[in-house]
């Protein structure tokens, strides 16, 4: 297993070096495939080119003038699931503690966006749930809206990692609305009549009266409390994966014009109404192919709606979010779903799966981006979880949780802070040239940031199974050159140009 166990006492994580907030010369950290690197410092790049000794070559540009600046950084991260809370929280204090310092601060992995499951996903124990499983849809209100236990778990938790960095962004997403407002009356049952009684879909008879305004407004109660407890929510999408139905875990279908009226006509000013205009409503949270889905919403949504989600799966095209750039102009656009499995699970699986699916995203107009999901247990039938029938049994995520004082960081987790840790907040992302892929997988993919204080970024994928030297042109006139290690996500962080 790509991991490294960490015993989660004080101290532990002294290999995880702390970013010096300027430096005069260069830095570089890599983690590679077995994890013998793990933000490891090795020897930074050299001005002026240096020399290849004899190693295989390849080239890289960026252009770090104003004319190269693209979009800017968010911040990256990961999901907060049931699963994630119930492990963590099987953790005595000081490990947890331990814990999410190296997820949340300088210490460790920086993470800055998170995004959260409103109620049960397919990472819950049973029984799934929502924040109000005790109304009707004969007589639909909100009368008995509860976060409940694992609600009140989550937002403490949510609260708790927010705490330890001040950029940290939320995003909340449903995988089901309350059982009774569905056509089907389950969060998780069938398929069958698997939508919202809005009135939309007439093939299904009504379960009861319109529900599109009690819908808007489970949002407006699940924000409040939430902010009340100090986990505050900056944005939010009306449903997971719109356009997947599932039995077996809470899901449910939202056409896409559907979800343009649902926002324009209700959540939008449900939110606008209860003072909460500042959350931003995110469009589609759903795969790169349903690009026309994202399209309909931001036209038809626009008065509430300028970002996009997207998630990783079905063979992800990432130049769509070129596309939406391209006819949208100052859309913002994350990758909010990839998940992470372990070694065992083959392509999905390998070393440098985390990478590909932030430099991808970065690369076309992404401000960020979060894997699936934070925190898992093996459990003892080899799954990871807690998770439900029918859901995802090979989450094992960024952190597997071993006992009440131990825990392992993942592969996933060092690939993301190769991002995280070194690109921080307010970067901006720089055009740049070099990037290849051949057939085989091997090759070499790059992005590179402007950072607040001056100094650039510049993560490398290095997909061959030898190393190689990377010299690297700048449009304000440098040269770089440095070895990046075989199968490796390498960061070089370059001081401010002259």
């Amino acid at each position: 297993m790509l991991s490294v166990i960490l015993a989660g006492l004080a101290g532990s994580v002294a290999a995880i070096p702390a970013l010096a907030p300027r430096q005069s010369s260069s830095q570089a950290y890599a983690s590679n495939n077995g994890l013998s690197l793990a933000l490891s410092s090795i020897q930074g790049p050299v001005l002026g080119g240096g020399g290849a000794n004899g190693e295989s070559t390849w080239s890289l540009s960026i252009d770090d003038t104003s004319s190269g600046y693209k979009q800017t950084i968010t911040g990256f991260g990961g999901a907060v699931t049931d699963s994630t809370v119930t492990t963590f929280n099987m953790l005595d204090s000081d490990t947890l503690s331990q814990l999410l310092n190296d997820l949340m601060t300088s210490q460790g992995a920086s993470f800055s966006l998170l995004r959260h499951t409103i109620g049960a996903s397919d990472l819950s124990g049973d029984p799934a749930y929502t924040y109000d499983d005790s109304g009707s849809a004969s007589n639909p209100n909100l009368n008995g809206f509860n976060l409940g236990g694992r609600g009140n778990a989550m937002a403490n938790m949510l609260a708790s990692m927010k705490n330890l960095n001040g950029n940290t962004k939320i995003l909340g997403s449903p995988w089901s609305p309350p059982g009774w407002m569905k056509l089907n009356g389950d969060i998780d049952g069938n398929t069958t009549c698997n939508n919202l009684n809005d009135g939309y879909l007439t093939s299904c008879p009504a379960t009861g009266p319109d529900v599109a305004s009690y819908f808007a407004q489970y949002f407006v109660d699940y924000i409040n409390a939430y902010n009340n407890i100090g986990a505050t929510i900056d944005a939010i999408t009306i449903q997971n994966e719109p356009l997947n139905s599932q039995a077996g875990y809470p899901t449910m279908y939202v056409y896409a014009d559907e979800s343009a009226d649902l926002i324009q006509n209700y959540v939008g000013p449900a939110l606008s109404n209860a003072g909460l205009g500042s959350v931003q409503i995110w469009a589609l949270d759903h795969n790169t192919q349903y690009e026309s889905y994202a399209q309909t919403v931001l036209d038809n949504a626009g008065q509430y709606v300028n970002t996009v989600a997207w998630h990783c799966y079905d063979g992800p095209d990432w130049s769509v979010l070129t596309d939406i750039k391209n006819q949208y102009g100052n859309v913002e656009q994350y990758m909010t779903e990839c998940y992470t499995p372990p070694a065992s699970a083959g392509a999905d699986g390998a070393w440098n799966a985390p990478a590909n699916f932030v430099i991808g995203p970065l690369q076309n107009w992404a401000s960020g981006a979060m894997s699936w999901n934070i925190g898992a247990q093996e459990e003892s039938d080899g799954t990871f979880g807690p998770h439900l029938d029918g859901g995802c049994t090979d989450c094992q995520g960024l952190v597997t949780i071993n006992s009440a004082s131990s825990y392992t960081l993942n592969n996933a987790y060092y690939q993301i802070a190769q991002f995280s840790k070194f690109m921080p907040t307010g970067a901006t992302v720089l055009n740049g040239t070099g990037s290849y892929t051949y057939s085989d997988g091997t090759g070499v993919q790059s992005v590179a940031t402007l950072n607040p204080d001056g100094t650039r970024s510049v993560a490398i994928v290095n997909n061959f199974s030898n190393a190689i030297y990377v010299t690297l042109d700048t449009a304000s006139g440098e040269t770089w050159g440095g070895n990046v290690p075989e199968q490796s996500t390498t960061t070089w962080i370059l001081p401010a140009s002259n």
